[in-house]
């Protein structure tokens, strides 16, 4: 009986194409959906996962990196101390109001004040050492590509942050943020730049360790003292985390975001029953032939079941195929996507599933594959 299924599919192509169809749209807006909000939300931890810092040292409390207060510098002591910890290093943010010499008015731009040294560990992942060791210039930035029109601005041309002059003296990519633009600076022209004078330390301290896998074991350690006053460690991987976490859920913007993809899932879900059931009503004469030749209605139940899941693969194969390109075209454009494997896994589970609950709702049709309509 499986191979009458996948051979009603060959034979009778036409009246599944548009179930096929169906579930591939869904697919894909499930994939680029889940694409779009891996690539913006993971943006917020961009600060983690692009430098090649083991540890973070930061205020109590903090929830992503834009939410961090400054702490005493010399918990940097403190952190050295640790044997675990091969070199620390200050990271400065500070909240700017961007003048450019264009017509654009103020824009909010995140400034980070790094270490311009070649072996730097903040942006270390997505800042040539070169275009780093710029930075060491006075009052010199470097801005991503994607927010040249926003900034108003071009390499070698001028403009203030919160009344201070700078002038741009590089441009990266991959360095997009969520709700403003990330500039990038020395540390001695972050402080430059920053109006709160109660800002006497760094934002955070960022270590690398002599052994990377006790990332967890050395910022537990660091926990453990309160020698110059409130401040608190986390492995990379858990304060990238839980950025993340806390602008997809805490924000309410992930709650749109599930509430969208639930939405595709039951408009995929219905079309493509739809589109299943009337190919099934298109065979019911045929099914009602093999019932009275002895086939069960168990049987038959297994050939739509196999026909929805031949279905599911071939619109999945599709969706697929058109996603890689639409993404490969999206990060051409400087749009933050991104997809890795499990959650490619996850999109695998829903489009077949999708596939699944339509094959269920077509059984019904075979309700109607009596031996007694042939003689209608």
């Amino acid at each position: 009986m499986v191979a009458l299924a996948r051979k009603t599919l060959v034979y009778e192509w036409r009246r599944f194409l548009p179930a096929m169809l169906a579930v591939g749209f869904a697919g894909l807006l499930q994939l680029l959906q889940l694409a779009l909000v891996l690539g913006i939300f993971g943006s917020t931890s961009l600060y983690i996962t692009g430098s090649s810092a083991d540890v973070w040292v930061g205020y109590p409390g903090t929830q992503s990196v834009g939410q961090g207060r400054s702490i005493d510098a010399d918990v940097e002591s403190r952190i050295l101390m640790d044997p675990g910890v091969q070199r620390v290093e200050p990271y400065l943010w500070v909240d700017g109001d961007w003048r450019g010499t264009g017509e654009t008015g103020g824009v909010s731009v995140f400034v980070s004040g790094i270490d311009p040294r070649g072996d730097g560990l903040m942006f270390s992942r997505v800042l040539p050492p070169a275009l780093r060791a710029r930075l060491a210039e006075p009052d010199a930035v470097v801005v991503d590509r994607s927010a040249l029109d926003q900034l108003g601005v071009g390499i070698g041309q001028t403009a203030t942050i919160n009344g201070r002059q700078v002038h741009v003296v590089g441009i990266s990519s991959g360095l997009r943020a969520l709700g403003g633009v990330n500039v990038l600076c020395s540390l001695d022209t972050a402080r430059q730049l920053d109006s709160d004078p109660t800002d006497d330390g760094p934002t955070y301290l960022i270590a690398r360790l002599h052994d990377p896998r006790q990332a967890d074991v050395v910022a537990a350690r660091l926990r453990g003292s309160q020698a110059f006053g409130p401040y608190t460690a986390w492995s990379a991987s858990d304060f990238a985390r839980r950025s993340v976490i806390y602008w997809l859920f805490d924000t309410g913007a992930g709650a749109g975001v599930l509430f969208l993809a639930g939405i595709v899932f039951l408009v995929g879900a219905v079309i493509t029953s739809q589109t299943l059931i009337a190919a099934v009503n298109g065979s019911v004469r045929e099914y009602a032939t093999l019932n009275a030749l002895g086939v069960g209605v168990n049987a038959l139940r297994k050939v739509v079941l196999e026909q929805a899941f031949w279905v599911g693969a071939l619109g999945l194969l599709g969706a697929s195929v058109f996603g890689i390109v639409l993404m490969m075209l999206a990060r051409s454009q400087d749009v933050p996507v991104v997809l890795n494997v499990p959650a490619a896994l996850g999109c695998i589970v829903l489009v077949m599933g999708l596939a699944a609950v339509s094959g269920l709702a077509a059984m019904r049709s075979l309700r109607r594959a009596d031996p007694a309509t042939l003689l209608r």
